[in-house]
């Protein structure tokens, strides 16, 4: 979900209140898949096994958050289409200077498609930059920080190759009455808005919107359940459809996307190509995230990718950037327990439901991933969860390593209080590559062998990154995997040096 943020949870219910519209717009029907590959994982899945995953399963394209080195390289010669995302935070540095932009696209595109091979296609610039949360910060930056990053990409002799686009919000646009056709863009941003998307259609860009029906749900709890999931074959249509005219709007998705159709139209810039850059559904961390609503979504959206189907306005399905490849458990949680777990497979690349494809194939899980020992760090038996020093020691682990599964309705919030500490301690046993050191929390825990999983939830044992199947020793993602595996290795040191001293 750019990474969801919390201000994107306010930002589509702010919207949703309206009548629950969004939108986005179509594009050729493509054979491929698209994804977003998220980096942010304290145990990052080798980059090599990553693109052997994404083409085991069909993937042919993927957005990267950011340019991210390991990562790009192990695209190299993958014949996957790249997006790459220049963060919010270089905005202003682009914007204010062509030759920084020149500089970004030399070091980040043209370095990566000359020297390594990768199939670079669009820059994405900025992330939802016009979010109402962040009050105007890069309003002013982000046309300037396009018009030079174009202008780079022509010096550079790639702009026929390369195109630029801005990953939106939904909050972008609205309708006054609920109905689709009668969208426009935020009266705040209107002319914003025009100029950008004439600049991007004049040069060839493309527009990306991100759509997330999950955080309407999660955040309102008077939205139609129903109407943010895709409608079964033969299944009648939600009471909240919207009926707009002779068309009947019977899910969120549809009618978000053609409210932007209708902006776009209404301003004349209908032609302009419009790609969703995220949209998905987490399966852990909120009371509506968990694997069987996950598999309802997703199912229903691949259905919807595999057989072309678009909208009522846009009858072709357009490039979906699913929300995302894998579960990354280093991100921010400022929007919620749910944003480390939006990930159609987990940390490891194993499935965590069963998806189907074109033609019935199932998705696969990814290969040649090595793990950790198979051993954990639990509460000691004699130990009490009462004892006064456990609190201390569980928000400890838990500051360090994710916890977000341990909520009310998560996969493990039904573990009893020895349970919810034994699960903390694992966390920061794992995350901290099993050194013997990170699992003597003041005589509190104990190593074992015999795996303590309950239930749903799942004690885990994190990748190996200093070895793996598929990567050799001078590989370029070989080289990411070590220098991961140090930096971890030296901050737990770190980290337990402070927790002894705690205690």
């Amino acid at each position: 979900m750019s990474s969801c943020t919390a201000l994107r949870a306010l930002a589509v219910l702010v919207w949703v209140a309206a009548a629950y519209p969004v939108v986005f717009r179509a594009r050729p029907v493509q054979a491929g898949l698209a994804v977003n590959w998220g980096t942010r994982a304290l145990h990052p899945l080798p980059g090599d096994i990553t693109v052997r995953l994404l083409r085991d399963n069909g993937f042919d394209k993927v957005k990267l958050f950011e340019a991210d080195p390991p990562a790009l390289r192990a695209l190299a010669h993958s014949g996957i289409q790249v997006m790459i995302g220049l963060p919010n935070d270089l905005l202003a540095g682009v914007a204010g200077s062509v030759n920084a932009a020149e500089q970004w696209v030399l070091q980040n595109v043209s370095n990566y498609v000359s020297k390594y091979g990768v199939d670079i296609r669009y820059v994405a610039v900025g992330n939802e930059p016009f979010l109402k949360s962040y009050k105007g910060r890069f309003e002013s930056a982000t046309l300037p920080a396009v018009q030079n990053v174009q202008a780079a990409l022509v010096k550079a002799g790639l702009a026929r190759q390369v195109r630029v686009t801005v990953p939106l919000n939904a909050d972008v646009y609205e309708s006054p009455d609920g109905k689709p056709s009668s969208g426009d863009f935020r009266p705040d941003i209107s002319g914003l808005m025009v100029s950008l998307v004439r600049f991007l259609l004049d040069n060839g860009g493309i527009l990306a919107i991100n759509i997330y029906p999950f955080l309407s749900l999660d955040a309102d709890p008077n939205f139609p359940v129903d109407y943010a999931f895709f409608p079964s074959p033969g299944a009648p249509p939600s009471q909240a459809s919207v009926q707009d005219g002779n068309v009947l709007y019977t899910n969120v998705f549809d009618a978000n996307y053609d409210t932007l159709i209708a902006a776009l139209e209404k301003h004349g810039l209908g032609s302009i190509p419009v790609v969703v850059g995220e949209i998905g559904w987490p399966t852990d961390g909120s009371k509506y995230a968990n694997a069987a609503s996950a598999h309802k979504f997703n199912q229903g959206l691949f259905d919807r990718i595999v057989a072309g189907k678009g909208t009522p306005r846009r009858p072709q399905m357009p490039d979906v950037y699913v929300f995302a490849l894998l579960d990354e458990d280093n991100k921010s949680v400022d929007p919620g327990n749910f944003e480390r777990h939006w990930g159609i497979f987990n940390y490891d690349g194993s499935p965590k439901y069963r998806l189907t494809l074109a033609g019935g194939r199932p998705i696969v899980p990814a290969k040649g991933v090595r793990y950790l020992s198979k051993q954990w760090c639990v509460l000691r038996p004699d130990a009490s969860p009462a004892d006064p020093a456990i609190a201390g020691a569980v928000q400890y682990a838990c500051e360090y390593s994710d916890c977000t599964s341990l909520g009310a309705g998560s996969s493990c919030g039904g573990l009893d209080a020895r349970g919810n500490v034994s699960y903390a301690f694992n966390q920061f046993f794992q995350a901290a590559n099993q050194q013997r050191a990170a699992c003597s929390f003041n005589n509190l825990s104990t190593i074992v062998t015999t795996d303590p999983s309950q239930g749903t939830c799942r004690f885990e044992i994190m990748i190996d990154t200093g070895r793996h199947e598929l990567t050799g020793k001078s590989s370029a993602a070989g080289a990411r995997v070590g220098s991961s595996g140090s930096w971890s290795a030296m901050l737990v040191l770190g980290l337990v040096g402070l927790a002894v001293a705690a205690w």
